[in-house]
C-alpha cells in the first residue's frame, strides 16, 4: 500500500510539475520579470537617495543581498525544483485519499484535483490574490496563518458537503467555508504595487488558469496510475491468501 501511493505520488508529481513549469515558463516567469523591471528601477532609486545620506549603509545593503537566480536555465531549474517538492507532497495527499477511496477512473481523480484546486487556490486567493515583485504585504506571518486556516476550513467544509449525509452538516460546511472569508484576510496599511494594475490583473488570471490546469492534470494523471496499479495489488493479495 505505502509503496503504492509512494510510486504514483512520484511519477504524477514529476509529471504534473513539469506541465507547471512548462506553464510558467511561457505565461507567468514572462510577468514577473516585467513586475521585476519596475521593482529594480524603484530600488535604484531608493539606494540612490540612501546613498546620499549613508555611503557605508549603502554599502552593507549592497553586500547583504539575498542571491537569486539568474535568467535562462538557472531561473528554470529553479522554478521545477520548487514545483515538483510541491507536485510531489500534493500527490501524496492525493493518493493517501485514494487509498481511502479508490477513484473508479481518471475523471474522478480530476473532480478531486479541482477539490485541491479550490482548497489550496481559489479559497486562499480570494482574501490573498497572487502578487507580483514590488507589491506592499501584510506581515507574513498573519498572511501564513490566514492561508492555512482558510485551507484547512475549505477542505473540512467541502468534505462535509460531498460526504455529509445530514443537511445539518452541510450548513456546517457552508459556515466553515465563509468564516476565513467574513473574518477578513490580513491587508497591508496601504496597498501599494509598483507594477501597472493590468500587469497585476494579467497575472493573477495566470496564477488561476496555470493552477487549475495544473491540479486537474494532478488529479486525472494520480487516479489514473493509482488505478492502474490496483489489480496488481488485488492479485497479490488474493495469492497470499490462497497460499
Amino acid at each position: 500500500m505505502f509503496k503504492r501511493i509512494l510510486t504514483t505520488a512520484c511519477y504524477t508529481g514529476a509529471l504534473a510539475a513539469l506541465l507547471l513549469t512548462l506553464l510558467q515558463s511561457l505565461w507567468i516567469t514572462p510577468l514577473i520579470l516585467q513586475a521585476e523591471v519596475y521593482e529594480n528601477a524603484g530600488s535604484a532609486h531608493e539606494q540612490v537617495h540612501a546613498h546620499a545620506h549613508s555611503t557605508a549603509a549603502h554599502e552593507h545593503e549592497h553586500s547583504a543581498e539575498a542571491w537569486s537566480p539568474e535568467e535562462g536555465w538557472q531561473r528554470t531549474l529553479s522554478t521545477f525544483g520548487g514545483d515538483l517538492v510541491v507536485a510531489i507532497g500534493f500527490a501524496l495527499l492525493l493518493s493517501g485519499l485514494y487509498n481511502l477511496r479508490t477513484p473508479a477512473n481518471a475523471w474522478h481523480g480530476v473532480l478531486w484535483g479541482l477539490a485541491g484546486y479550490a482548497t489550496f487556490c481559489l479559497a486562499p486567493s480570494a482574501g490573498l490574490p497572487p502578487e507580483l515583485p514590488g507589491t506592499e504585504a501584510a506581515e507574513l506571518t498573519l498572511r501564513q496563518d490566514w492561508w492555512g486556516a482558510t485551507a484547512l476550513a475549505t477542505a473540512v467544509g467541502l468534505a462535509l458537503i460531498v460526504f455529509g449525509r445530514h443537511w445539518v452538516w452541510r450548513v456546517l460546511a457552508v459556515v466553515l467555508i465563509a468564516a476565513p472569508h467574513l473574518y477578513g484576510a490580513p491587508q497591508p496599511p496601504e496597498h501599494h504595487a509598483l507594477a501597472p494594475d493590468d500587469v497585476q490583473a494579467q497575472f493573477r488570471l495566470a496564477s488561476l488558469l496555470v493552477n487549475g490546469v495544473f491540479w486537474m492534470a494532478l488529479g486525472g494523471v494520480s487516479a489514473w496510475w493509482f488505478k492502474r496499479q490496483t489489480p496488481v495489488a488485488q492479485d497479490m493479495s488474493a495469492l497470499v491468501s490462497v497460499r
